[in-house]
């Protein structure tokens, strides 16, 4: 099987990480796997770890002119963008190609162009049941359910301790984050709810690795909240899985969440979670972390509070997620229920 990944984007998040570990599983189940990317960023660049053939555009519009040309020596072409998805399926009559789309937004995709366009794919992925619930209702058919995938590595703590040390952290309980600052992941939430925290106990730091359009207005409410000295905005960080090793609690403010990849860090290298229950995360989260309501500070102040002292709680979802992440999630089985559907859909192919 010949597979074709595309993601076009510029950043280093959920998505492109998960692309990675597409171009990961593929490979290592025998297909072969060729990706599609931006010119000069980081996908690109992490693909050369795995040998993979690599083909760069200079924006998003240059996919039309590649899957016009090459679309057609592929037998898939998986796309994890919606932008991405329209190329794909406008380009359908050039390349005759079986086109996949992993979505992992939960918010209700609006229009009858979207609506079309995803009927145009041959299947949908959805990472939870709310995104595949969301879709389904809205008349998109073809979809499939398959989460996301993460995979531990060796973690570099000395350069974690390290970076305690710089900033006279030391001694501290850390509450970490690792959330773009954009309005679906609330970052305004999490700040009022350190602040409430903060007024009951001064033994803790929060670490916020990330960045976004938000990163001013974060900045100002730490700063009328008083936080300076509580709430750190550490910005984009390369290798920031590094850091789970001195989380103590990992949070999630979103106030919509597709399935919340990050989550699955917490998993794998046994961190205990707070989290609202948004989109997947209320899925992914149940029995396995704590959960409490959207744009709720209050009752994630509480959260905290007693993840950061209620020991044997945090052991027991602790291992409950670890077990959860080990025996379901690997790159090598999530990369498998991919590869059942994309056969089908050759197979379709063929006998049409």
């Amino acid at each position: 099987m010949k597979i074709l990944e595309i993601n076009t984007e510029k950043t280093w998040r959920g998505g492109e990480r998960q692309t990675f570990f597409a171009l990961k599983g593929f490979k290592g189940l025998g297909h072969t796997v060729e990706l599609l990317a931006r010119e000069y960023f980081p996908l690109i660049k992490k693909s050369e770890e795995l040998e993979i053939k690599t083909y760069s555009v200079k924006s998003h519009l240059g996919v039309v002119p590649f899957l016009m040309k090459y679309g057609k020596n592929y037998d898939i072409l998986h796309v994890q963008t919606a932008s991405l998805l329209t190329f794909a399926v406008l380009t359908k009559p050039f390349h005759n190609c079986k086109v996949v789309y992993t979505r992992r937004l939960d918010f209700v995709p609006k229009g009858w162009l979207t609506r079309w366009k995803y009927n145009q794919a041959d299947l949908i992925v959805a990472i939870s049941t709310p995104i595949k619930t969301i879709l389904e209702t809205i008349g998109v058919k073809n979809i499939v359910l398959i989460p996301e995938c993460i995979e531990a590595k060796s973690l570099d703590k000395k350069r974690a301790l390290k970076f305690l040390k710089e900033n006279g952290f030391e001694g501290k309980k850390i509450i970490g984050t690792t959330s773009a600052l954009v309005q679906h992941k609330d970052p305004q939430t999490l700040v009022k709810a350190i602040a409430l925290l903060a007024n009951r106990r001064s033994d803790f730091i929060m670490l916020h690795f990330g960045d976004g359009v938000l990163r001013n207005e974060v900045e100002q409410l730490i700063v009328q909240n008083k936080l300076s000295s509580v709430y750190k905005l550490a910005g984009f960080v390369e290798n920031v899985e590094d850091f789970f090793s001195i989380f103590d609690v990992f949070v999630m403010s979103s106030e919509e969440e597709g399935l919340g990849s990050s989550v699955l860090d917490a998993f794998i290298y046994k961190v205990p979670v707070v989290s609202t229950n948004a989109g997947g995360l209320a899925e992914l989260l149940e029995g396995r972390g704590t959960l409490v309501n959207i744009k709720d500070p209050v009752s994630l102040c509480e959260a905290l509070d007693t993840a950061l002292e209620n020991s044997n709680q945090r052991e027991y979802l602790v291992n409950e997620a670890f077990r959860y992440a080990s025996d379901n999630l690997t790159i090598e089985m999530i990369h498998k229920q991919y590869t059942d559907n994309f056969k089908k859909l050759i197979e379709e192919k063929e006998h049409n």
